[in-house]
């Protein structure tokens, strides 16, 4: 007698598979419009003019959008030095990726004493509250005559534990073989490290990038404290005063909260790919 047929899916099972589908999606699609919707709504405010943004009721759509306020900000309320003091914090705080990629690789490939209790110290780091450090912080900076510059608020955040811990995580994965085949063939550890370590370690590096990049620009408890020179503020110092000082101008607070949301969102979309490959492949969910 030949073989049965194979036995296939009945219509029914396949329609009520794709209502499933048909309704996950759905729900997903108004649980990201509502999610959406305060910052849709942020950026339509930041546009509208003052008559529109206290109007009552409120409308979501501008009826004259006006960039005004955008220049009012860089213009007339310092937002700009705040934005070049911000960008200078994120750039001093790049600088720490090296370093943390360096800590990374040596407790990854290397074997020497005291290394287990020495990660086991960079991991305890996680545990204590940023606020406990504050104080001892602030002293060891004012010592060096570091208060009230840049540089002091950008360098306690210059290395992290959770970064070495990310680093020494997706390291572990890059094969030794071909480290020591560059060693045979006469690269140095320095050679080693800057032409191959670091070339596969761009999925790590993006996400490492991306949250470097998101403590600077949200920076706000720490320069609040070590900068008593206004001059020195990040953007979010700069955003709650304009909260304090207006209260009644709506459109010009929307804009100064897009100026800080909006580089975010962007840097996220850019490295996207990148920072689920490297959560992925250091073993992270």
């Amino acid at each position: 007698m030949p073989p049965a047929p194979p036995l296939r899916a009945t219509r029914p099972g396949r329609r009520s598979g794709r209502r499933l589908t048909i309704a996950v999606g759905a729900a997903l699609a108004v649980g990201a419009l509502i999610t959406a919707f305060p910052f849709v709504w942020m950026l339509f405010s930041s546009v509208k003019p003052q008559s529109e943004s206290i109007d009552y009721p409120p409308k979501l759509l501008p009826q004259e959008p006006t960039f005004e306020y955008y220049v009012r900000l860089f213009t007339e309320l310092d937002f700009g030095r705040y934005l070049v003091n911000t960008l200078i914090v994120v750039a001093i705080g790049a600088v720490g990726l090296l370093f943390m990629a360096m800590a990374g690789f040596a407790f990854a490939k290397y074997d020497f004493r005291g290394k287990g209790g020495l990660f086991f110290l960079v991991i305890a780091t996680m545990m204590i509250p940023v606020q406990v450090t504050m104080i001892p912080t602030y002293l060891i900076l004012n010592g060096f005559k570091l208060t009230n510059t840049l540089v002091g608020i950008a360098l306690p955040t210059l290395v992290s534990g959770f970064g070495i811990f990310l680093f020494r995580q997706f390291m572990v994965t890059i094969p030794t073989e071909m480290l020591e085949a560059a060693r045979i063939d006469g690269a140095g550890e320095i050679r080693t490290f800057l032409t191959i370590v670091l070339p596969m370690s761009k999925p790590i590096l993006a996400v490492q990038a991306v949250l470097t990049f998101i403590a600077g620009w949200n920076s706000f408890l720490w320069p609040l404290i070590i900068a008593s020179d206004q001059k020195l503020y990040t953007l979010s110092v700069g955003l709650a005063l304009l909260n304090q000082q207006l209260a009644v101008n709506p459109s010009l607070q929307m804009a100064a909260a897009s100026v800080m949301v909006v580089p975010i969102l962007i840097v996220f979309i850019v490295f996207q790919r990148h920072v689920v490959q490297g959560f992925a492949l250091s073993g992270l969910k």
